[in-house]
């Protein structure tokens, strides 16, 4: 029988040789633990005992004799002319010692009232919001045009770079979202980032102290309700209509506005444009900032968008934030914002505090995939496919579905039905069916609101109606 090869022996475990006993009995100690614990794995080789020695700076005698004590015990096995190894069935763990305890440094307060995040299940029928299908995606291109940048494409690959980002990728948004949504900008106004949930801490570190009053949409996206309330800001919740966020009702002290005009999340309805012009007005009334999510409107199925709230603000106080998670793939972790000139000096010096630079190798991939319109093609082919799964969803919600009220909408990833009771126990009885849908009411920060939000990203047409239908067997 040939064995497979040897794994190399660790180098690096850390041996402490501080309290009592002799050198033999710290080290004894300090091996044991580490096998016991797990940090010295089943067949994993452990430095010879010259070379331990050596890095311990003791005789070769006193590790030579707590190799062969851990060995007799049966935590190590000595194989001729290989080393020695951590036993694949270690004798039965002798008792630990005190376990460390859970530690008296507490976070800020507010951190009590900001939820933990959870990581959600993949289930066979997955509604799940916000997830694009990455089966839809080139990968072998986007292989391609990594395999370029590391082959040399990018500048001084082994220095810091400019903090904003990549500056092919900044020049080439700029153009993208000038020709897609007609935002005003140009590569100095581009600041890329590691997605679009820190674009929106770096604005709230900028811009918000601890105390001022920002706010939200109501129902809205949580992680930008927490973020800004993990900053210290008092958050203020602000009812949507069918015109989206009511102005009149946003807080007089405001010092910021987050909105998705395109598609107001989560119930899917476009701000109006007297809306928009209605907020624009108020921000500069009230010397307020407006933070511009724009998080998935590339996919769009029926009539033009209207212009983003950036395009038509004269006053300069407008934050436009996007992102390529939900176009491309979430693990790619690439967003971007375009900032009025007085803030940009303080993002870029934000943003390098936080994390000096994103990938070059990554944003410098995406540069050239959007300039040789491969991100067009691209956004052109799920649109396609994302439109079909939106009409498949609306018209069985609408022709079987007398329990829900789909909320019009026309693009994204995603769309809300209401309903006249709280479907909490359908949503958990959907669960245990295989079927991933949330309720309306996980999206509220207030009074909660009856009605459920489908995501239509990661399931595919074959799978919707089975879904569906023991999404309404869960209804019974």
């Amino acid at each position: 029988m040939v064995r497979k090869q040897e794994t190399a022996y660790t180098w690096d475990f850390h041996v402490s040789l501080e309290g009592r006993g002799d050198l033999s009995a710290r080290i004894y100690r300090e091996l044991l633990a580490a096998v016991v614990e797990g940090r010295l794995r089943p067949g994993e080789r452990l430095p010879p005992t010259r070379e331990l020695a050596q890095r311990l700076q003791v005789s070769r005698t006193t590790v030579t004799d707590v190799y062969e004590r851990l060995t007799a015990e049966g935590f190590l096995v000595g194989r001729v002319g290989a080393g020695t190894f951590v036993s694949d069935q270690p004798a039965k763990p002798v008792p630990r010692g005190r376990r460390r305890d859970r530690g008296v440094v507490r976070p800020r307060r507010v951190w009590a009232s900001v939820a933990e995040p959870q990581v959600d299940l993949v289930l066979p029928y997955d509604f799940q919001l916000g997830v694009p299908d990455g089966r839809l995606f080139p990968l072998e291109t986007w292989r391609r045009l990594v395999s370029r940048e590391l082959r040399g494409r990018t500048v001084h690959p082994a220095r810091y770079a400019d903090p904003a980002g990549h500056g092919g990728l900044r020049a080439a948004i700029a153009r993208y979202i000038a020709l897609s949504r007609s935002v005003l900008a140009d590569a100095e106004d581009v600041l890329v980032t590691q997605g679009a949930q820190q674009a929106l801490d770096l604005v709230g570190r900028v811009l918000v102290e601890p105390g001022d009053v920002v706010a939200v949409e109501e129902p809205g996206y949580s992680p930008a309700r927490r973020l800004f309330q993990s900053l210290g800001a008092r958050v203020a919740g602000v009812p949507v209509d069918g015109e989206g966020l009511d102005v009149t009702a946003i807080p007089a002290k405001a010092r910021l506005v987050y909105t998705t005009p395109s598609h107001q999340f989560p119930l899917g309805t476009p701000m109006s444009l007297a809306r928009r012009t209605a907020l624009l007005a108020w921000a500069e009334r009230h010397d307020a900032v407006i933070v511009e999510d724009d998080y998935d409107s590339e996919f769009r199925f029926s009539e033009r968008p209207l212009q983003p709230l950036q395009s038509i603000d004269r006053s300069g106080r407008v934050v436009y934030v996007g992102s390529f998670s939900k176009i491309m793939l979430p693990m790619l972790r690439v967003g971007f914002l375009v900032a009025p000139p007085s803030l940009r000096s303080s993002l870029r010096t934000a943003k390098q505090l936080v994390d000096m630079q994103g990938d070059l190798v990554t944003q410098g991939a995406l540069a050239q995939f959007i300039e040789e319109g491969l991100l067009a093609r691209h956004v052109r082919k799920a649109t396609r496919e994302y439109a079909a799964r939106h009409e498949l969803i609306s018209a069985t919600l609408r022709r079987e579905f007398d329990w829900l009220t789909v909320v019009p909408s026309s693009a994204g990833l995603h769309l809300c039905a209401r309903t006249e009771f709280d479907p909490v126990g359908v949503v958990a009885r959907a669960r245990e069916a295989g079927v991933g849908v949330q309720a309306l009411a996980d999206f509220c920060a207030g009074a909660p609101q009856h009605g459920i939000v489908l995501g239509y990203g990661g399931i595919q047409v074959p799978q919707i109606p089975d879904g569906l239908r023991l999404l309404g067997a869960a209804r019974r």
